[in-house]
């Protein structure tokens, strides 16, 4: 009995690894990810923004009007609710809960999110922000993804014209950029 337990440990194992193998993983966009380069009040982190372009992933493909939510939970996690929808900004809503944990000693500009369960926590890094919290440069170390965001749906082109400025500032390749519609 317990060397069936053991082969079936051994074998969840090796399909775990695999399924996490086959995830879609876009293209390098930034080989040298700098680290975040302000702290975060989380209290004004929080709240709506709207994803204004990304480098295309997977779990958004043909995703349109994206936004994600914020909050700030009493057990000191950070509650996550992402939305999009898909096909078009009119299509079907798609929605994903997640929560997410402060790295230690990262002036809460660094986040383990996770939206599966405890077993797979993804990086979140705010790598700036606009001094007001009027939009926000995310990504995480890989450089395969960023996320671009904005506290309106529709930033004027001299405020979206500073952010991708920025981004191409922290190492950033724009064309691999994919603006979102909204």
């Amino acid at each position: 009995m317990k060397r069936i337990l053991t082969l079936s440990v051994i074998a969840g194992a090796a399909i775990a690894l695999t399924a996490c193998a086959t995830i879609q993983r876009g293209p390098v966009g930034n080989a040298a990810v700098p680290q975040p380069a302000k702290a975060v009040d989380l209290g004004r982190y929080s709240g709506l923004w709207y994803e204004i372009g990304r480098y295309e992933n997977g779990f958004e493909r043909g995703c349109e009007g994206v936004t994600a939510e914020y909050t700030v939970r009493p057990d000191g996690l950070v509650g996550v609710r992402n939305t999009c929808r898909q096909g078009s900004v009119t299509g079907d809503e798609k929605v994903s809960e997640g929560r997410a944990r402060i790295v230690e000693d990262s002036a809460n500009a660094k986040l383990k999110v996770s939206f599966f369960g405890p077993f797979y926590l993804g990086d979140y890094w705010v790598l700036d922000r606009a001094d007001d919290y009027s939009w926000s440069i995310v990504g995480e170390p890989s450089g395969r993804y960023l996320w671009l965001l904005s506290r309106t749906a529709q930033p004027s082109s001299a405020e979206r014209e500073r952010i991708m400025l920025r981004a191409r500032q922290l190492g950033y390749d724009l064309s691999l950029v994919r603006e979102t519609r909204h």
